[in-house]
């Protein structure tokens, strides 16, 4: 854990992730780091508009208003240059955004910082870079461009995935080697063995640190599981989140049917999963991380 951060939950963010940038790597793809360069130096007092992150960065940060201490930190990790990322900057400056912290790593992948900072979660547009940190045990999310967002709350509300995401995809291996039957055939013999952790782990547990901060009645953080799991296999789940000493405040177990319509009604900020049919159906509804770690997302054979 990075010193003086080990009691915070701390979020490292792309700034493709928190803000617009798509113009600017329209600029890269077409005319090359140099020519890159030079837009964002000239541009850098134009203001970025949001991202699809940026809602929940915003909350997050509105969590250290509320409790009236630092709880949260999002630090700016990019693959930009201090020179070039001096716009992002900026732009954290006019909306306000309480981010002090930023590693510029010139072109390279953040992943060997994450550790240093103490990073719980990473959020990024950089498909390579989330795999990066995913591989070195960090929870870490894809931001899917263009994802719905939810009206203007105070309250924040993350959803996730079960199976390779909160635990490990031990399940889903089963599951995609022998078929439904097999997997609820296994869970049931199981359910009493706890589930293994997996990359959001970490991450729900800072998450329901800081709700025991809060009046529970007065809470103004809710989290959902939304899992293809269903009876039997639902007992399983439970025991090990007991085990864990962590609460959701809702679980849906879905027996395979579609997710969008319970975390519209749920009112998700974001929703995180590793099966990319999952989070391109989410997306029309919610803003949306695909995490692509499990076996859902190795090579075919």
């Amino acid at each position: 854990m990075g010193k003086g951060l080990d009691d915070k939950l701390v979020l490292a963010i792309s700034s493709s992730a928190l803000f617009d940038l798509r113009e600017s790597h329209r600029v890269y793809e077409g005319q090359g780091v140099e020519a890159y360069r030079r837009y964002q130096i000239e541009h850098e007092d134009e203001i970025l508009m949001p991202g699809d992150a940026f809602p929940l960065v915003e909350k997050l940060l509105g969590l250290n208003l509320a409790l009236g201490q630092p709880r949260v930190e999002v630090i700016l990790v990019s693959r930009n240059s201090a020179d070039t990322g001096l716009r992002a900057f900026n732009s954290i400056q006019h909306y306000g955004l309480g981010i002090s912290r930023a590693a510029f790593v010139g072109g390279r992948s953040p992943d060997p910082y994450l550790a240093a900072f103490g990073c719980q979660l990473f959020l990024s547009t950089h498909a390579e870079d989330v795999r990066s940190a995913l591989r070195s045990g960090f929870g870490a999310a894809t931001i899917l461009s263009g994802g719905a967002r939810r009206a203007a709350s105070n309250e924040l509300r993350i959803a996730f995935d079960g199976d390779a995401v909160l635990f490990s995809d031990e399940s889903e291996r089963v599951y995609q080697q022998g078929g439904l039957a097999a997997f609820q055939s296994h869970e049931r013999d199981a359910a009493r063995e706890l589930l293994g952790g997996g990359p959001f782990k970490p991450f729900l547990a800072a998450l329901h640190r800081l709700q025991q901060e809060f009046p529970e009645e007065a809470c103004p953080i809710r989290t959902a599981l939304v899992t293809a799991r269903s009876a039997p296999a639902h007992e399983r789940v439970i025991r090990t989140l007991r085990e864990w000493n962590i609460r959701l405040d809702e679980s849906f177990f879905l027996g395979g049917l579609e997710k969008a319509a319970i975390l519209e009604t749920f009112g998700a900020d974001v929703f995180f999963d590793d099966q990319a049919g999952h989070c391109e159906k989410a997306r029309e509804v919610v803003a949306t991380g695909h995490v692509p770690h499990g076996v859902s997302n190795e090579p075919s054979r």
